[in-house]
C-alpha cells in the first residue's frame, strides 16, 4: 500500500513536471498583435487621462476584437516609467532640452503624463499587464535594443546620460548619421547596460512575454564588422533566455522570449542577427520577420524561415512562432514619398503572409485612433475584422510592389521601381491564395513625364494579355504619379503564390517613368 502510494504520487509529480515543462512551448495558434510604442500613449492623452481607469481604458479598446496579444514598450534610450537602472524620460541632464519645434508640445506632454503617473504611484504597464490578463489578451513587454531616435540632435531630451556620456560606445565614434551612433554590441559595457533593464524588467513585471526588439534600429556592431556580432549576440541571447527560464519558475508559468529581426533570414545573419540559430537552439518561442520603418515589405519568405529553422545541422526540428511584421508606412522604392497602408493593402500583405506559413501577423505603428489611411473607421475595422486567412481572403485586397529596407551589406534591397516601360519590366508579386471569382487588376502609375497623358502600355499577367479599363481618377495613393492605369486581368492566369505582371510600351512612345505598381483582388 505505501509502496503503491509512493508510486501514484511519483506518477502525479512527473505528469505535472511534464505539464509545466509543455506550458513553455508557444502555442503558434492564429494571432495578431498589436505593438504600442514608448511614448504614444503618454503624448497623445490628456492629464486627465493619467488615472488607473485612463489606463484600463487603453487596453479596453481592443477587447472583444480580434486583437489577441498586446506588445507593450516600455522604452526607448529612456525608461517611460521610474527605473531604477535606466534614466526615465522625464530625468533631464544640465544640458538637455525639448527642441522648441513642432513636435515639442507632445515631447513635452510625454514626459509630464509618465512623470505624472509615477507621482500618482501608478505604473502603466503593470497596470496594463493585469487589465490584459482580466481581458483575455496576452501581454508582452517589448524593449528596444538600440533606439537612436534624435541622434542628430545630440542634446535632445529624449537620449541616455549613458548615451551622452560615453560617444566611444558608438558604433562609429565622431559619426554623424544616425546608424553611426547607435550602440555598439561588440562592447561588454554596451551589453552589460541592456542586460541590466532586462533583469530589472523581469523582476519589476510579469508578462507573458519579453520580446527583444533588434529592428530598433536594426544596426549593433562597427561598419563591416556586423557578421562577426553573431556570436556575441548568440551569446547575450542565450543569457536573456537563461533569465526568462529562471523567472518562469519564480512566476510559476512560462515567460516566452520573441525577438524583431530583418525580413530575410540572410539579412538577419549579415547583420548579428540570427535568428535562424536562435530559433534552432531554442532561444526564441517567437521571431518576428520585419521591416524597419521606411516601408512595409510585401515580399516576406516566410517559408524560408521555417526551412532554414527545421533544416538545421544538428537535425533539430525547432519550434518558433513566426509573426509577419507589417509597418504603417509603403514606399515604392527608395527615394519615392511615403503613403500609409490601409485596410486593403494590410490585407494583402496578411493573406499573402499567413498563404506562406506565418502564425501570426504583427502590426508595428498600427496605434489608436487613426493610424492608417481611412481614419479611424479603417482602425476600428481592422481590429474588428481581424486578419485571418479566410477574412482576408473573402474581402479586397492589394499587394504593392515595394522593396526591403533592412539588408545586410553588399545585399540587394530588391527595388524594381522606378521602371521604364520600354524595357519592358517584370513585377513578380505574392498574393496568396488565388481567387476563384470576382476581379483582378493590375494598377501601374506614371511619373510627370512629357505625354504621359498619352502614353499608352500593354501589360500580361504570367504571359496572358491584360485589357486595359479607364484610368484611376485619384492618384493621391501613389506617391510621385500623374496618371494611374489600369488593367483587368483574366482570372484563369491568376496563380497563387507569385505572379508576374510585364509591361511594355510601343517602340516609338516618348520615355516614360514607371512608380507604383500593384495587383488589386475583389473577391
Amino acid at each position: 500500500m505505501h509502496q503503491q502510494s509512493l508510486s501514484f504520487w511519483g506518477v502525479c509529480l512527473c505528469v505535472a513536471v511534464f505539464l509545466f515543462s509543455a506550458s513553455f512551448a508557444y502555442s503558434a495558434a492564429p494571432g495578431f498583435v498589436i505593438n504600442e510604442d514608448d511614448s504614444h500613449f503618454f503624448m497623445f492623452r490628456e492629464p486627465e487621462a493619467m488615472t488607473l481607469e485612463g489606463l484600463n481604458a487603453f487596453v479596453d479598446q481592443y477587447v472583444d476584437t480580434n486583437v489577441s496579444h498586446l506588445f507593450l514598450c516600455p522604452n526607448a534610450m529612456k525608461a517611460s516609467f521610474r527605473s531604477k537602472v535606466w534614466d526615465a524620460i522625464w530625468d533631464l541632464a544640465p544640458n538637455q532640452r525639448v527642441k522648441e519645434d513642432d513636435a515639442a508640445p507632445i515631447a513635452k506632454r510625454w514626459m509630464s503624463n509618465a512623470k505624472l503617473l509615477d507621482e500618482r504611484g501608478l505604473d502603466p504597464y503593470a497596470v496594463w499587464i493585469a487589465r490584459c490578463r482580466e481581458k483575455g489578451i496576452s501581454p508582452w513587454l517589448s524593449m528596444r535594443m538600440n533606439d537612436v531616435h534624435n541622434v542628430d540632435d545630440p542634446d535632445s531630451y529624449i537620449h541616455s546620460r549613458f548615451w551622452m556620456e560615453h560617444p566611444e560606445y558608438w558604433r562609429i565614434p565622431g559619426g554623424a548619421g544616425w546608424t553611426d551612433r547607435a550602440f555598439n554590441y561588440a562592447i561588454p559595457e554596451v551589453r552589460e547596460y541592456h542586460l541590466k533593464f532586462i533583469r530589472e524588467l523581469l523582476e519589476r513585471y510579469d508578462p507573458d512575454g519579453l520580446e527583444l526588439d533588434w529592428m530598433r534600429f536594426g544596426y549593433h556592431f562597427a561598419p563591416g564588422k556586423e557578421a562577426e556580432g553573431r556570436d556575441i549576440l548568440n551569446a547575450f541571447m542565450r543569457e536573456v533566455r537563461g533569465l526568462t527560464r529562471e523567472w518562469s519558475e519564480k512566476r510559476g508559468h512560462p515567460i516566452h522570449l520573441g525577438a524583431r529581426v530583418p525580413t530575410l533570414p540572410e539579412s538577419a545573419r549579415g547583420l548579428g542577427m540570427d535568428g535562424v540559430t536562435w530559433a534552432r537552439e531554442g532561444l526564441v518561442d517567437m521571431l518576428v520577420p520585419t521591416p524597419f520603418w521606411a516601408t512595409a515589405d510585401f515580399d516576406i519568405p516566410i517559408e524560408d524561415w521555417r526551412k532554414q529553422i527545421k533544416e538545421g545541422d544538428d537535425g533539430k526540428d525547432a519550434s518558433v512562432v513566426l509573426a509577419a511584421g507589417i509597418e504603417i508606412l509603403l514606399r515604392a522604392y527608395p527615394a519615392a514619398g511615403q503613403t500609409l497602408n490601409d485596410m486593403e493593402s494590410v490585407r494583402g500583405f496578411a493573406a499573402s503572409c499567413l498563404h506562406r506559413g506565418a502564425d501570426q501577423i504583427y502590426t508595428f505603428n498600427y496605434m489608436d485612433p487613426a493610424p492608417m489611411a481611412g481614419g479611424e473607421s479603417a482602425y476600428r475595422a481592422l481590429l474588428e475584422q481581424g486578419l485571418d486567412l479566410d477574412t482576408v481572403t473573402r474581402l479586397p485586397r492589394r499587394h504593392p510592389v515595394t522593396y526591403r529596407d533592412t539588408v545586410a551589406p553588399g545585399m540587394s534591397s530588391g527595388a524594381v521601381l522606378p521602371a521604364n516601360p520600354a524595357a519592358s519590366p517584370e513585377f513578380t508579386l505574392h498574393i496568396g491564395p488565388a481567387p476563384k471569382e470576382g476581379s483582378v487588376t493590375f494598377v501601374v502609375a506614371l511619373a510627370d513625364k512629357t505625354d504621359a497623358a498619352e502614353a499608352v502600355l500593354q501589360v500580361s499577367l504570367n504571359g496572358v494579355s491584360c485589357i486595359p479599363l479607364p484610368d484611376l481618377k485619384a492618384v493621391s495613393g501613389f506617391p510621385g504619379a500623374v496618371r494611374a492605369l489600369v488593367f483587368e486581368c483574366p482570372l484563369s492566369a491568376v496563380k497563387d503564390g507569385y505572379n508576374t505582371v510585364t509591361v511594355s510600351c510601343a517602340p516609338d512612345s516618348p520615355e516614360q517613368q514607371l512608380v507604383w505598381a500593384e495587383l488589386r483582388i475583389v473577391p
